[in-house]
């Protein structure tokens, strides 16, 4: 009866699907905690994360290096002795010796610090003329003290055992063996006894062995009448007699200058007491050192290099914020706050880790900004795609899912820059390491950002009722029109895949032509050499002021204008005494002539750079092709490989026509180009192989061809994003950060070019003669493979 309340019997199928419901409802407070604890985790890591950052931010400053402070730095080498070996035991000894030197310059903060085994690098900040840290730190020789055994005559020569030197008024005396070095001075000092109006002298202590040394020394000496020269000791160091005094009168024959101290009185004032206190204290280096590199930079042009990168920074930021929230408007304004956090979290690991900060490095810092928004751009059009496929799940299950799918491909291409970041440290040298450094921890600091801080945002705010209820204020809702009128038109790409590879073989040519016809032009970094910018108060005609060059001496030097119209001299060999004629040679053309940058480096360093700069191009190339493979097939290895040489040729080839200088910021530039590059194309290779794999039938060619048309929005996102901050460092950056903005400028264009047309279609070419199969599919769930066939249509419909 139809008022009947008794419940009708369910059916067979009826009582399956209730004990399916009734085991689901079962099992369900299983997963519920795993669920409801994931945000969570997320929201106290993030706020852990943010609040750590901003602790270091504001608790520690910055190390700034001395190209943004000012100062100088020094790098020496050191060189066998008959009696030592040059090793890192002896390097180190050398190192003590030298930071008495330098505590006795009364440098703010110096710092140095041993390279290697053989090499030591001295950092003195606030030091502009390096002609001071040269006449303290540069002395190489040890420091030695040697009976005078008489004055030597016109054209003799030394006997066995003995040296010929010049005292301090230059009389030439003949000096026995050392008697002893500097590793008998304990300490050294110029002092004055007001008191007794002796006027200033210099107090020497020895240690055990030092102190009855000099007393053996002094007590022969005294032996002699007073005024007669073997009653002097001279002291050497460099070659150089630095003081000869005489045994005073009162030390008696075989007697000495017993104790374990002594003074040398004469005509001193306060200046040549402590530089000769200085001298003597610096003791004696275990093994000679020699200067192999050199750089002084102005504190202003580190200022202004601090505040334009600021500069490009902010206007970046701004610019490719207002980008992304124009394309993905609410997760895209969601994602630009997570930028901010980005930066915060970068700047504090660097501080917190006591990174030194150079320029190439606040260029890294920079950059990083723009690629940090790849992993979102990835997220979000792989959420498009499965809200599109999927509308009826709705859009948290689609950003989900996003970021599920896009995890694959943001490893991958984060792991490749991360080869080229470290590459960069372990292989260059100086302030580009720096770079590899700020990059490095870019993009850590970047996958931090769009997978914990942004995806608490934006997985908060798709649950909202008013957010669920107007999906299009997402920007999630649809696939976006670029790529919808690429699915609608369907070109064949791929169908004309020889013609680009034609195209850019061709390119590749003209470029190779610029670098045999016009050649490169190293910069002193690659050649060895010396760099010198000078800035004048007035305007100077470079065409003056090489002739002002010429005329002080210097016809082989060669004189450019800089930015800012600043000069700069490069030149094989220039000491610095050379440096400041040229200096003096410009003021009379430009009024007061100051010195923004200097830079010395070393032949045998200068092509010690260059092998490394080759070797860390040939090891990027093989260790992207290697990771590729090995992550994908390798085909797709070789096909990445020939794609990033391709990128470097042209970059390479455009600055030989234009002739711009090779050094370390282009050796920057060139291996993020192959970072840079190699992101896209695994963008698109990671695409392929799901394509492939998701429908194995289909032609390799076609599955390429539907690869590309796909991830284009991602590739012209990502792009814009970059270009915004690069273009900012090329307009504000300065004459080097110009350089290399402009570099990775062409680089990103020629690499988005070439993710597309040369890698895709070089791996259909190589594909279709390996003879392998396509890879298995992850998953083979139903559900799993109406979703691609959703995304290759483009529809939205689900079978």
């Amino acid at each position: 009866m139809s008022g009947d309340s008794t419940p009708e019997r369910p059916s067979a199928s009826a009582r399956s699907s209730a004990r399916a419901r009734s085991s689901t409802s079962r099992n369900r407070p299983a997963s519920k905690p795993s669920r409801s604890r994931a945000p969570l985790v997320r929201a106290l890591l993030t706020f852990g994360v943010l609040a750590l950052a901003l602790y270091f931010a504001i608790s520690t400053p910055a190390r700034l290096g001395l190209d943004l402070r000012g100062g100088t730095q020094i790098v020496l080498e050191t060189r066998d002795s008959p009696t030592a070996k040059a090793n890192a035991e002896s390097t180190d000894r050398a190192l003590q010796v030298l930071n008495r030197r330098v505590d006795a310059l009364g440098v703010s903060e110096p710092n140095l610090t041993r390279s290697g085994e053989r090499r030591i690098i001295v950092e003195l900040p606030g030091v502009q003329d390096p002609r001071e840290a040269e006449q303290v730190i540069g002395r190489t020789a040890q420091l030695t003290f040697h009976p005078v055994i008489g004055v030597a005559q016109p054209g003799e020569k030394p006997k066995t055992g003995e040296r010929i030197l010049g005292d301090e008024s230059g009389q030439r005396l003949r000096l026995g063996p050392s008697a002893l070095t500097g590793e008998g001075v304990k300490d050294a000092a110029g002092a004055t006894d007001p008191q007794q109006g002796t006027g200033w002298f210099v107090t020497i202590d020895f240690n055990g062995k030092g102190g009855g040394a000099w007393k053996d020394v002094t007590g022969k000496a005294a032996c002699a009448q007073p005024g007669d020269p073997t009653r002097r000791v001279a002291i050497v160091l460099d070659n150089k007699v630095i003081s000869s005094p005489q045994v005073d009168p009162s030390v008696g024959c075989n007697v000495g200058i017993g104790g374990g101290s002594t003074q040398i009185t004469g005509d001193f004032d306060q200046a040549s007491a402590q530089e000769l206190a200085v001298l003597i204290k610096g003791g004696a280096l275990p093994v000679p050192v020699e200067i192999i590199e050199q750089r002084t930079v102005g504190p202003t042009l580190g200022a202004e290099a601090i505040e334009a990168s600021a500069k490009a920074a902010a206007i970046g930021l701004a610019l490719t914020g207002l980008f992304i929230i124009l394309v993905y408007r609410l997760m895209g304004a969601l994602a630009t706050f997570a930028l901010a956090c980005y930066a915060l979290i970068s700047y504090a690991i660097l501080v917190a880790l006591g990174a030194t900060l150079t320029l190439p490095g606040l260029a890294g810092f920079v950059l990083a900004i723009g690629m940090a928004i790849d992993a979102n751009v990835l997220v979000f059009e792989r959420a498009r795609e499965e809200y599109a496929a999927n509308q009826q799940k709705g859009l948290s299950t689609a950003l989900s899912r996003g970021y599920k799918g896009a995890w694959s491909a943001i490893i991958d291409s984060n792991v490749t820059t991360l080869l080229a970041a470290g590459l960069l440290f372990f292989l260059a040298s100086g302030p580009v390491r720096g770079f590899g450094v700020t990059l490095s921890i870019g993009v850590l600091a970047s996958m931090v950002s769009a997978l914990i801080v942004a995806r608490l945002f934006t997985d908060w705010a798709v649950k909202r009722t008013f957010v669920r209820n107007r999906p299009a204020i997402t920007g999630l809702a649809s696939i976006g029109r670029v790529r919808t009128w690429l699915i609608e038109r369907n070109p064949d790409l791929m169908k004309r895949g020889r013609l680009w590879l034609a195209l850019s073989a061709l390119v590749v040519i003209v470029a190779g032509a610029g670098i045999v016809v016009r050649g490169l032009d190293y910069g002193v970094e690659f050649t060895g050499g010396r760099l010198v910018e000078y800035s004048t108060s007035k305007p100077v005609d470079v065409d003056a002021a090489r002739q002002a060059v010429t005329d002080a001496g210097f016809p082989r030097a060669v004189v450019q204008e800089s930015s800012g119209d600043n000069i700069t001299v490069r030149t094989a060999k220039l000491s610095t005494d050379q440096a400041l004629e040229i200096q003096q040679a410009l003021g009379e053309l430009g009024g007061k002539v100051s010195k923004e940058r200097d830079e010395l480096i070393g032949p045998s360093l200068g092509n010690e750079l260059r092998l490394k700069a080759l070797i860390a191009l040939g090891v990027a190339l093989l260790a992207q092709m290697a990771y590729l493979a090995i992550r994908f097939r390798w085909t797709f290895g070789v096909a990445a490989m020939l794609a990033m040489f391709h990128d470097i040729v042209i970059v390479t080839g455009l600055f030989a026509w234009l002739g711009k200088p090779i050094d370390g910021v282009f050796l920057a530039a060139a291996l993020t180009i192959v970072g840079l590059s190699v992101n896209d194309t695994v963008v698109v290779f990671d695409r392929i192989r799901e394509l492939w794999a998701g429908n194995p039938k289909t032609p390799f060619a076609r599955s390429a061809n539907l690869a590309v048309l796909q991830t284009v929005p991602r590739t012209v996102n990502t792009g814009l994003g970059a270009m915004f901050i690069l273009a900012a460092l090329a307009i504000l950056g300065g004459e080097s950060l110009t350089d290399f903005a402009v570099a990775l400028l062409v680089g990103l264009f020629v690499g988005t070019y070439s993710s597309t047309f040369a890698a895709t279609p070089l791996a259909v070419e190589l594909q279709a003669r390996s003879g392998t199969g396509p890879p298995r599919a992850r998953t083979k769930s139903p559900e799993t493979a109406a979703r691609k066939r959703a995304q290759r249509s483009g529809t939205g419909a689900v079978v």
